[in-house]
Parts: C-alpha cells; structure tokens; sequence
C-alpha cells in the first residue's frame, strides 16, 4: 500500500516514496511518501492559511471536533491497535492499551477546550493600580510543528495534537519514520471529525530535512518533540524565540526501601522494566535495591522476568518483541557486554534473535557503564545494592536525566524526604516511575526536556497569556 502525504485536508502525493518494513520479521508494510521542501512549504502554508479559521472557532466547536475524533477511534480500536502493533513491533495487547489511552487523550482535550481561562488581577495591590480592573486571557499562538517520536504512535501523538487544537491552534505533524501509518490513519479519522482543512498537515520523511525547516521557518510559532536529547537541544539552538517544548530521555530509576513487600511489587517492577522492550520513555532502567532486601529482590525479579513471553507481536500471548531496528538490537547487546567488562553479573537474558533481545537483568553495574548512565531504551534492567536510601537518592541523582523516579517505602518521613530530595520531574511514591495517566503534568529536568505534556499542562504552553487593563 502507497501512503501519500496529507495536507490542507486532502492525500497529496509525495516527490518520492520509500518502503517501510516491519520490525519484527522484516517484511514489507508499506510505501511511504517523502516529502520534500516544497511539500513541507505546501504543509505550513496550509496551516498558516487556516490558523484564523481555527483562532475565531469557539471553544464547544473545538470540544466537538475532538469529541468526534475520539468517538471514531473507539470504533476503530482494533485496526488502530494492529496498525501499531505491525509498524512497532508493540505486542497487540499492550498497543490495544495504548489506543484506549489515546481516546482518553483526546476525551481530556475536548474538555480542557471549555476551560481555557485566565485570571483577574487586583491592580490596587500595588500603589498606582486604583481604579483599574485587569485580567489574563489565553489565545492560541498560531501554527504549531509538532515532531513524534515510534514509541506510542499514537498517544504520544494525541499529547500534541489534542492541546494544540484544543487551544485552536493549526499543525503541522511530522511522525517517526517507523511508525508513520497510525498517524495518517489518524489523519483519515481527523477528515471525518470535522476538522478545517489545513488545520492538520502530515509530512513524512527525513526527520533531519523536515525537522530543520519546520523549527527555523518564521511563521512556525512554537515546536513540540519528544524524542532524543541530541535532537532536542538542536531543535532548541535552532528555533530562536518559539516556544519549544521538549520531551527527552531518561533513565529512571526505582529506589526499594527496607520492610517493603517484594511479593506485592514485583510483577509491577519488571512489567515497568520490560513493557515494549523497554522502548519507553519512563522505562524502569535503574533498580537500588536495601541491603537487607537485595538477595530476595533479586530471586524473584529475574523468576518473574523469565516468565515473559517472546515472540511475534501480533501473538495475543507475547509480552516482549523486537525492537525497533537491528541497529538498537546491536547497541543493547553491545552495552550489555561492556556493563560486564566493567564487572556486572548478567542474573538472565544477554541472547538475541533477529531484533529480539531477551529481557536482561545486570547485577553491580558500574555508575559508568552506558546501561547506567545513558538511556538504553531496550529490555535491561540493573539491580544494585544500597546501603541506605540517602546513598540511593545520590546515585538517582547521579544522572544527566531527570524525568521521573519511583520509591517503594513504609515509612512516611523516608517518602517525603525522597520527593523532595530527588531531582525529576516526578516521583511516584510506591510505584514504578513508568506510571502515568494522561491528564497529569509530565516532563523533566536536565537533559531529560523543557516544558510539561498532560492535556491541560501542554495547552498552557501551547497558548500566549495577554494581560488586558481597563482604567475606570
């Protein structure tokens, strides 16, 4: 199947096209078209066309749009969730979650279009400001690019698309190379919602060549990506003075605190861990485990992690799958075996077939192996001993990322102590730092990003505040 590109609300056909391939066994998917300048030019010309039409619609109108476009995905889950499962290698039951997601995302964002609101401001605070009566509002900044990475094709998509119309902005979308056939089937339901044309442009192709001119032309007003800190801070240097919102990487850490019920959050853990090979964002990389629990921890995450199923994604039974590409196959089973080189105990896994790797468990990693310090995003997991949680709060923050964390722990002052003291975007107390729903505010510190994604937190930073001042 040939998939062209979709702009000013029509399928458009690309200058060249390039074959996409599945993951998992290799096979030819699809024709996907490249777009080019002149096509990008044709996507921002669209959207900045439609940007009025879009600013003057009213905020029920907008909820509609988005109510409807949830509506269809919900009658379409099914196909929705095999079209992620065959272009990213998700196993079918983990992608059918992540279409439910995506109808709550966009659920969230047709409500929080009904309440974007400012505040009023008591002038006569300050000596000078008698008689005047002020207040903010928010309007929307224009036409949006918004750049997305394989991992969730289609939630982490919602997480830009949703806010972005929601606050009556256009876009215009460029998915991942992997993973672009979810966001043109989003396209297709997006002509079927009522949405102005223009308002959603989809070009695929080169990230390099469309990322550069989306971030640098003038009438780009703000960029949004989630994707690799390199790119990020690329995209950061070339943008100017857009807004830019940044979503990057991570290497979350899990601290286990003494007295804690292993048996309780065990399977939660390696799920955290392990859950799309470990091609998360807020996978659960990093596990400092109390002294006093580490053997016991130890025992049953690896019995647990050997329980998983691996196999072809479309399997109803398969928990863990390929990766995303042989090159990420390669690099984990590389660092893997530069993690023992520097003294780690591989406790199960370090086997590859074809792009599967087997979910690996290391032991007594070195701070400086690249298991520990980079992003794997790949099915391992350290476990290390710690001696008490302010050693384990150190080496959490030992880290150029900050996304999120977790902590398991009885003890109050202990959690308390942990949110304050950790340096992230968020902590989960007694949970996996993998956790997360779509409406809560979701970001980092670091090089892990700027900005916050969660429907009502990205609709924030995707509009301008403007004080109005009324002298009486």
């Amino acid at each position: 199947m040939r998939k062209q590109l979709f702009i000013d609300g029509t399928w458009v056909e690309a200058s060249g096209y390039r074959p996409l391939f599945s993951p998992y066994n290799g096979e030819q998917i699809a024709e996907i078209g490249y777009a080019g300048a002149a096509e990008v030019e044709l996507a921002i010309a669209a959207a900045e066309r439609a940007k009025s039409v879009m600013a003057a619609m009213s905020a029920h109108q907008r909820a509609s749009i988005l109510e409807k476009l949830a509506a269809l995905i919900r009658e379409n889950k099914e196909a929705c969730a095999r079209l992620i499962s065959l272009e990213a290698a998700k196993p079918i039951t983990t992608a059918r979650i992540e279409v439910e997601r995506t109808i709550a995302t966009y659920q969230f964002a047709a409500e929080e279009a009904k309440r974007i609101q400012g505040e009023t401001i008591p002038m006569d605070a300050a000596p000078g400001g008698e008689g005047r009566v002020a207040y903010t509002i928010h309007q929307p900044l224009g036409v949006v690019a918004a750049i997305t990475p394989f991992n969730f094709p289609m939630n982490l998509v919602a997480h830009k698309v949703g806010p972005a119309i929601a606050a009556g902005n256009t876009l215009v979308l460029k998915p991942a190379g992997q993973t672009p056939l979810s966001v043109l089937f989003l396209a297709e339901l997006m002509q079927q919602s009522g949405l102005p044309a223009g308002a959603l442009n989809v070009v695929t192709g080169s990230g390099s060549v469309i990322g550069d001119l989306l971030v640098t032309d003038k009438r780009i007003k703000a960029a949004t990506f989630t994707g690799s800190p390199e790119v990020g801070i690329t995209i950061r240097n070339k943008a100017g003075l857009k807004k830019v919102i940044l979503e990057l990487g991570s290497n979350s850490a899990l601290i286990v605190d003494q007295g804690v019920d292993v048996d309780a959050m065990i399977a939660r853990a390696v799920t955290g861990a392990f859950s799309y090979a470990g091609q998360v964002c807020i996978s659960l990389q990093r596990i400092y485990v109390h002294d006093q629990l580490f053997d016991e921890f130890v025992h049953k995450f690896v019995k647990q992690t050997e329980t998983l199923q691996l196999g072809d994604p479309l399997d109803e039974g398969t928990d863990v799958s390929a990766l995303i590409g042989v090159r990420d196959a390669e690099r984990a089973m590389q660092w893997i075996s530069e993690a023992e080189q520097l003294g780690a105990i591989v406790a199960t896994g370090n086997k590859r077939e074809g792009n599967i790797v087997h979910p690996t468990v290391l032991l007594n990693v070195a701070s400086s192996a690249s298991v520990s310090c980079q992003e794997v995003f790949a099915p391992i997991v350290m476990i290390n001993r710690v001696s008490s949680i302010e050693e384990a709060i150190r080496l959490v923050n030992d880290s150029k990322y900050g996304l999120q964390a977790g902590i398991y722990t009885e003890n109050i002052r202990t959690a308390l102590a942990a949110a304050e003291a950790l340096e992230v975007g968020g902590v989960m107390i007694n949970d996996i730092p993998t956790f997360r729903v779509d409406h809560m505010p979701y970001g980092g510190v670091k090089e892990s990003g700027t900005g916050r994604e969660g429907v009502k937190y990205a609709i924030r930073e995707l509009t301008e505040m403007k004080l109005i001042c009324f002298k009486k």
